[in-house]
């Protein structure tokens, strides 16, 4: 018999003892990111998905008739919403796509009605943050430092070390792929597959609270010609931008459709709400369709947006409404961080960021 859904507590968060000291350090590195790329390329980027590959607007509609544990928040109800897509790649430099590191997407959903979380006050947006795993590369917030503290490092240096590299650790991860061991941190450092990014499905990885309740979402797509590119090989070697060149030949032809799935926490030893490097385990909870983004045929890196959304947008978990608010020690210390990395793109390249009401 399947297990009834954890119900929201404040109690489902513990925070680390050390947690201001992280969360300081944290944006102390993701802001010397920005410094440097910044002072080498003379334009304010993001900390981390600095590179952009594919820019859409698009329509969420939410599905008809979900029953009362899904039908929570901006998915209480059936209805259509604008909102803008922005396909991306982890680190905060802008490399060539044959350096092969997990890709990113975010979804910005516009005209959204609730109570909202701070910060986001006078604002009509929800945000979803995503990434191609089901899991994060780190437990907790102070794991995570660890990990950037060391890749920072690494910021604007050696791009032809990391192409080598990457291209022999995509090799190591084929082996332990063949041998049934996919390797999270192969691929974190370089050992992506090739792929067309267009295929993949992407999750939070970290939960949110789910109006009365607690999950994770994820976004998969769904239309026979977005499927056809799962696991397809794209080969970027001699092309920097070959993700995103894939992406504009896409749209420039037709349209997609992608499913927006939810998975309900309905126990919390299993699916931890402060261990983001756990996946919670789909055959006690599986993931559930909750609506539908499409995007028609358009120029998926146009001039306009660009402007509008490349530059002058900013996403966070923390753009949206309480029934939505992100849980867990990786999630608390992004507020601070996207804030930052907001505030500095903003000031450097003289275009506040902005929360749009319309396409």
């Amino acid at each position: 018999m399947p297990q009834s859904p954890v119900r929201y507590s404040p109690s489902v968060e513990m925070r680390e003892v050390d947690e201001f000291e992280t969360n300081r350090k944290l944006v102390e590195t993701l802001r010397n990111i920005s410094e440097i790329t910044y002072e080498d390329s003379g334009h304010a980027l993001r900390s981390v998905h600095a590179k952009g590959h594919g820019l859409l607007n698009v329509e969420l509609e939410i599905v008809e008739g979900l029953p009362q544990v899904l039908a929570q928040g901006l998915f209480a109800r059936a209805g259509r919403y604008p909102a803008v897509m922005r396909f991306s790649t982890i680190p905060g430099d802008i490399l060539a796509d044959s350096v092969s590191v997990p890709r990113g997407l975010a979804i910005k959903v516009m005209n959204v009605a609730g109570d909202r979380l701070e910060g986001s006050e006078n604002d009509t947006t929800q945000d979803f943050l995503l990434v191609n795993g089901p899991a994060f590369a780190a437990p907790t917030a102070k794991a995570f430092l660890g990990n950037l503290a060391l890749l920072a490092k690494t910021t604007d240096k050696a791009e032809g070390l990391k192409k080598v590299l990457s291209a022999t650790l995509r090799g190591l991860e084929t082996v332990m792929v063949a041998a049934g061991h996919e390797s999270g941190t192969l691929k974190a450092l370089g050992g992506h597959p090739e792929t067309n990014i267009l295929g993949e499905t992407f999750y939070s990885q970290a939960p949110i609270r789910y109006g009365d309740y607690l999950a994770k979402v994820a976004v998969a797509p769904v239309s026979k010609e977005l499927t056809a590119l799962t696991q397809a090989a794209l080969n970027v070697n001699g092309k920097p931008n070959g993700l995103r060149d894939a992406v504009k030949e896409f749209f420039g032809k037709q349209s997609g459709v992608w499913e927006l799935r939810a998975q309900l926490c309905t126990n919390l030893e299993t699916m931890p709400i402060e261990d983001s490097s756990i996946p919670w385990p789909e055959d006690q909870s599986p993931y559930v369709t909750v609506g539908r983004i499409t995007a028609q045929q358009q120029d998926a890196w146009s001039d306009a947006n660009v402007k509008s959304i490349d530059d002058a947008m900013s996403f966070s978990p923390w753009h949206g409404i309480r029934a939505h608010q992100p849980l867990g020690s990786i999630m608390r210390v992004r507020k601070a961080s996207y804030e930052m990395s907001a505030g500095f793109r903003g000031e450097r390249n003289g275009c506040p960021m902005v929360e749009p009401t319309r396409i």
